[in-house]
């Protein structure tokens, strides 16, 4: 009964796990940004990088990991026994689960600098969902969401 707890929870915090990664896409927006006003910017890609965007820290890892260790730390040895294989698996579980949280919302984005009609050079980070190429004559979208680039 308590391996099948552990099995539900491991996979109730994949599941939100999966629903907690946001969206760091240009071409994503949430519905708070639909239906505002962005000041348009133009200009020109000076050079592109790739880079990581960090996962979520939301503590929702840790603690489902917490909870499966703890569940399955509470099977080993006897009596109090059992009590410090709990509290051993709860720790040991939600830094694994925190861990876990961090990799699977972990994005691999892009750095776009580029030099705005008036000279000014800027960068933007966002996720690698569209390619851009040094040269490349973009649009820099700025509002409420912060800043995205566009073809």
């Amino acid at each position: 009964m308590n391996r099948q707890l552990a099995a539900l929870t491991l996979a109730l915090a994949a599941t939100v796990l999966g629903g907690c990664a946001a969206s760091k896409s240009g071409s994503a927006y949430t519905r708070e940004q639909t239906r505002q006003e962005m000041v348009v910017r133009t200009g020109v890609v000076e050079s592109v990088r790739e880079v990581q965007i960090e996962g979520t820290k939301s503590g929702v890892g840790t603690a489902a990991g917490a909870v499966a260790g703890g569940v399955g730390g509470s099977h080993v040895g006897g009596g109090k026994g059992q009590i410090v294989g709990a509290v051993v698996g709860a720790v040991v579980g939600g830094i694994a689960g925190s861990a876990i949280e961090e990799g699977v919302t972990r994005k691999t984005g892009v750095e776009i600098t580029v030099r705005l009609d008036n000279g000014q050079l800027t960068a933007i980070v966002q996720e690698g969902d569209e390619v851009f190429r040094a040269g490349d004559r973009v649009r820099l979208l700025s509002g409420a969401g912060g800043t995205r680039v566009t073809h």
